[in-house]
């Protein structure tokens, strides 16, 4: 495992029904991560562009700037898709929470850095799991060798 990241959202500006689907912007409001190898905190700035298609999928991009414990700063750019059953989704977006068993929420992520200590990770790939949470979603993000 690369890192646990929580990513708080502050509130959800909507841009409407568009060509490509339904646009909306979500604040990162601040958040935090930890892992073996890193850890620190998620900087104000960041947001997560999220595309509600007409076959029910949700997409995100989100792109971040991280503050490790040690100073360095990080670019994490990840993009995914959450998925669940029309009415499992219609229940999301009244704001319900949802049981982790029903949805999926999958990412692929980069990281950009130009901290000596961290150079490594302009090179990882990483993959993502999403679960929802109260104040926003939690991801584990995993390296692969």
């Amino acid at each position: 495992m690369v890192l646990d990241l929580d990513v708080p959202f502050a509130e959800m500006l909507s841009i409407g029904a568009t060509p490509a689907g339904r646009r909306r912007i979500a604040p990162v409001a601040g958040g935090s991560f930890s892992g073996d190898r890193l850890r620190g905190t998620v900087l104000p700035g960041g947001a997560d562009w999220v595309l509600n298609r007409a076959d029910g999928v949700m997409l995100i991009d989100v792109r971040l700037a991280l503050l490790t414990d040690d100073g360095a700063r990080l670019y994490l750019t990840y993009q995914g898709s959450f998925r669940a059953p029309d009415d499992v989704m219609a229940r999301f977006n009244r704001g319900e929470r949802l049981g982790d068993d029903e949805y999926l929420l999958r990412t692929v992520a980069r990281f950009e850095t130009g901290a000596e200590a961290y150079r490594w990770l302009n090179d990882t790939i990483v993959v993502g799991i999403g679960h929802q949470r109260a104040g926003g979603p939690r991801y584990h993000l995993f390296e692969i060798l």
